[in-house]
């Protein structure tokens, strides 16, 4: 991927599916927090972030409960966790909905951290990505897990040029953290 005169500063958007979920009775999907699992994972998550230099300048979270416990237990593992925007359009939205988010996000962010839920994060990677480093592409295809995190690069003036095969998946991990 190369830069073109006039194209813009390399943007990063950053996708992480919300870490594993419990399923308590009683509890709306919405309102579900995250599982045992999901508390040791989403801490890994954010140390991925920081491990990779993959530190967003925005995140943008669903409203859900995991998703903001997710978004609490990774950010916490920096020294200054950017700005959050809690986004009621993120919850269980699909790709155009994603994209549309993404798309008013100020030009300043270069990196951005976009927190929700699958199918519609797996899709929005794969719709996204014209092409991808090694395997990257068939790992999504394969599995988009808990706590999995894509990172989709592409070169833009604004947030609003991001448009379906415009980015290079550059990377796929997923974090687990460790029993205690």
């Amino acid at each position: 991927m190369t830069a073109r005169l006039g194209a813009g500063p390399l943007r990063r958007l950053v996708v992480l599916r919300h870490a594993k979920s419990a399923w308590p009775d009683g509890v709306a999907d919405h309102e579900r927090p995250l599982a045992p699992r999901g508390r040791r994972d989403a801490p890994a998550a954010g140390r991925i972030l920081a491990a990779v230099d993959c530190l967003p300048d925005l995140a943008l979270c669903s409203t859900a409960v995991r998703a903001r416990e997710t978004w609490e237990l990774a950010s916490a593992q920096w020294g200054t966790p950017p700005p959050v925007r809690l986004e009621p359009r993120v919850y269980a939205a699909e790709v155009p909905d994603l994209l549309s988010v993404v798309h008013e996000v100020s030009p300043e962010v270069e990196t951005l951290l976009l927190i929700g839920h699958n199918p519609g994060l797996e899709e929005l990677v794969l719709d996204l990505a014209g092409d991808g480093l090694d395997d990257t592409l068939d790992e999504v295809r394969t599995k988009f897990p808990t706590a999995a995190i894509a990172v989709l690069a592409w070169y833009g003036a604004t947030w609003r040029a991001l448009a379906p095969g415009t980015a290079l998946l550059t990377g796929v991990m997923v974090a687990r953290g460790k029993k205690s």
